[in-house]
């Protein structure tokens, strides 16, 4: 009986190691993704989202002035 209880032991320790084993290679395979993607993605030259609302307050802005400088043109237009 002693002997069926070792054996149980070992293959509980195994499979224990296993599933440490396992996790981590999924770990390792997560950062490897991730990592590649990372690079994949700087390679492409995306903007990341603060630098798309920086532009896109800026072009919002640049159209206002437009539309004031277009107001002032057809005030200055009709005096004439």
């Amino acid at each position: 009986m002693q002997t069926r209880n070792k054996m149980l032991d070992d293959i509980s320790k195994l499979m224990t190691n296993a599933m440490g084993v396992a996790q981590g290679a999924k770990d390792e395979a997560e950062n490897a993704m991730k990592s590649m993607m990372d690079r994949w993605l700087a390679d492409r030259n995306f903007v990341t989202r603060e630098e798309f609302d920086a532009v896109r307050l800026m072009a919002q802005k640049a159209r206002e002035e437009n539309a004031a400088l277009r107001a002032r043109l057809d005030a200055l237009e009709a005096k004439k």
